[in-house]
C-alpha cells in the first residue's frame, strides 16, 4: 500500500512538472488616460542589449497595422514620433536558443510615461519565432487601442 501511494506520488509530481514546461500568455494593457488612436507614427528603441534585432520585428509588426515606424537609438524626449517603443526580450537555452518572454511598452513621446504595455511569454513547448512574438505583441496593443 505505501507502494502505491509513493509511486502515485512520484507520477503526480512528474505530470505536475511536464505541465509546466507548456505555458503561453499573451496580454495587453491599455493605460486608463491613453488614446493610441490618434498614433500613427512610432519610435522603436533599440535596446542597448539587443543581438537579435528585436526591433526590427517590431518595426515590421507595428508597419503591417499601417503604422509609420523608424527604428534608432535611444534619446533624450522629445522623440520624433506620435509614441516610442521600448521592449525588454528575455531568452532562453532549450537545445538553441529561443525567446522566452517579450514586454513592450507605448509611451508618450514628451514625458517617456507608459501609455500601453504589451506582455508575450512562451515557453519551449509552445515557442514563437521573435517575429511572430512581436507580431502578437502588436496586435494586442493594437486590439486594446479600441
Amino acid at each position: 500500500m505505501l507502494k502505491r501511494l509513493i509511486a502515485a506520488t512520484c507520477l503526480a509530481a512528474g505530470l505536475s512538472a511536464m505541465t509546466g514546461c507548456a505555458v503561453n500568455r499573451a496580454e495587453a494593457n491599455l493605460m486608463a488616460d491613453a488614446d493610441l488612436t490618434k498614433v500613427k507614427t512610432l519610435y522603436v528603441v533599440h535596446a542597448e542589449k539587443d543581438n537579435h534585432d528585436v526591433d526590427k520585428d517590431l518595426k515590421a509588426a507595428f508597419e503591417k497595422r499601417g503604422f509609420a515606424v523608424t527604428t534608432g537609438p535611444a534619446r533624450t524626449p522629445p522623440y520624433p514620433a506620435d509614441a516610442v517603443v521600448t521592449y525588454v526580450d528575455k531568452w532562453m537555452w532549450d537545445l538553441t536558443m529561443y525567446m522566452l518572454e517579450l514586454t513592450v511598452t507605448v509611451r508618450n513621446p514628451t514625458s517617456d510615461f507608459p501609455m500601453a504595455t504589451g506582455h508575450s511569454l512562451h515557453t519551449s513547448l509552445t515557442r514563437k519565432s521573435p517575429a511572430e512574438m512581436a507580431d502578437e505583441v502588436a496586435g494586442n496593443i493594437v486590439a486594446a487601442k479600441h
